[in-house]
């Protein structure tokens, strides 16, 4: 008998591109129009009294606050068929405070995960990212130009989601990949789901001067439910490059096509001073379908 569980309740669904010589300009003033909702009330734009704009930038600093607006980004997309990595950072520029807090205004390229052959890669990106200091979760403002039309992300998700439905016998897998690097074709769904998820984590985790990556998924268990919704665990190891940590986290998981993602998590890792026991746990819902996408 297959394990049950009582299911986490899944929650629910963007406009014509501008021409290429306006994308910048739009990209930018979206992003300045809509930059006070995603920094911290009180804690002021880059032209307010007390910051000062940083002419050497700290090395790898841009391309840091890239890759953390795009964990921010494809978690809130909820969309395994339309996942981005980031290509290269064109431009940006920094702020900072007597609190050692950094402000980056960019903008980046980002390419498909698993583009098809002969489709558009790339895309472009503007963020604003509030780092506050040494701590985690930066405050980010991203908008980002769609390139994949949303009927055809649509349908990818949903075949993605009905090869899950149909599975006669749910996931229960040792680890992704295997020892030799290999991903089974039949596995690269439950990758790119938990590639998702893991998109939250690595967001809540990243700090001015830590980022993750996925290295591994282990002990995958997808669960039989009652509603319609995909729904599985498993434990991701990710990798954290200035120390070369692997962490390892649990992660719960609940998706459906067009709806707002699920996850819960619980990590364990360095002792921090914002994580005293060692250990971090978080939740969330993606409360929107991006518009922009």
């Amino acid at each position: 008998m297959q394990p049950r569980r009582q299911p986490l309740t899944a929650p629910g669904p963007g406009g014509p591109r501008p021409a290429a010589p306006l994308l910048a300009l739009l990209l930018l003033l979206a992003l300045q129009g809509a930059a006070a909702a995603a920094v911290p009330a009180g804690s002021g734009g880059p032209e307010d009294s007390g910051w000062r704009q940083d002419t050497e930038l700290p090395r790898g600093l841009l391309q840091q606050a890239a890759r953390a607006a795009l964990h921010f980004f494809n978690f809130r997309a909820g969309s395994p068929s339309a996942l981005r990595v980031l290509a290269a950072v064109q431009q940006g520029r920094a702020w900072i405070n007597s609190k050692k807090e950094c402000k980056v205004d960019l903008v980046f390229t980002t390419e498909r995960y698993n583009p098809e052959e002969g489709e558009e890669r790339f895309g472009k990106c503007s963020a604003r990212v509030f780092f506050r200091n040494e701590k985690p979760r930066p405050a980010i403002n991203v908008t980002c130009t769609r390139f994949i039309e949303k009927s055809k992300r649509q349908q990818e998700d949903y075949r993605l989601y009905k090869h899950m439905k149909q599975l006669k016998t749910p996931l229960d897998v040792v680890s992704i990949p295997d020892s030799h690097g290999h991903i089974d074709p039949s596995l690269r769904p439950i990758w790119d789901l938990a590639f998702l998820g893991s998109s939250y984590v690595m967001w809540e985790k990243t700090t001015q001067f830590s980022h993750y990556y996925v290295a591994q998924l282990r002990s995958v268990k997808q669960w039989k439910t009652n509603d319609d919704a995909i729904d599985f665990d498993y434990t991701v190891l990710l990798h954290e490059f200035s120390t070369q940590e692997m962490i390892p986290c649990h992660v719960h998981l609940v998706w459906y096509p067009s709806k707002p993602l699920k996850v819960k998590y619980h990590c364990q890792g360095l002792q921090t001073p914002e994580e005293a026991s060692g250990t971090e746990e978080g939740s969330a819902v993606a409360p929107t379908e991006l518009s922009n996408f």
